[in-house]
């Protein structure tokens, strides 16, 4: 059965840097998508990050466009987020998500995510 484990969240300063990981295990096949989402309480759940299989590209939300970077190392089956200069307001349970939804380029969203990780905290504080 397909599994995705998030680690590396914690609690940071305000311009501090905190790298996820999703180790990624039980795939039959390779998901078109995959990427983070992330919710703070009160709030929806929003699509952070996504990279496309065969590094056809990325998606970033405004937000945190120019200071998060996503990545995968295929041959550790791992999926990283690095957030640089994080903010208070990027504070929320990080989760990791994979799809097979063809259309996951164009709409990142919950409604389409085939599987999800158990989410990691991120904290920032000044």
């Amino acid at each position: 059965q397909v599994q995705l484990v998030e680690s590396g969240g914690g609690s940071v300063q305000t311009g501090g840097s905190l790298r996820l990981s999703c180790a990624a295990s039980g795939f039959t096949y390779t998901p078109y998508c995959m990427g983070w989402f992330r919710q703070a309480p009160g709030k929806e759940r929003e699509g952070v990050a996504t990279i496309y299989t065969g590094s056809r590209g990325t998606y970033y939300a405004d937000s945190v466009k120019g200071r998060f970077t996503i990545s995968q190392d295929n041959a550790k089956n791992t999926l990283y987020l690095q957030m640089n200069s994080l903010k208070p307001e990027d504070s929320a349970m990080y989760y990791c998500a994979a799809t097979n939804d063809y259309m996951c380029g164009v709409r990142w969203s919950s409604a389409i995510v085939n599987y999800w990780g158990q989410g990691t905290q991120v904290t920032v504080s000044s």
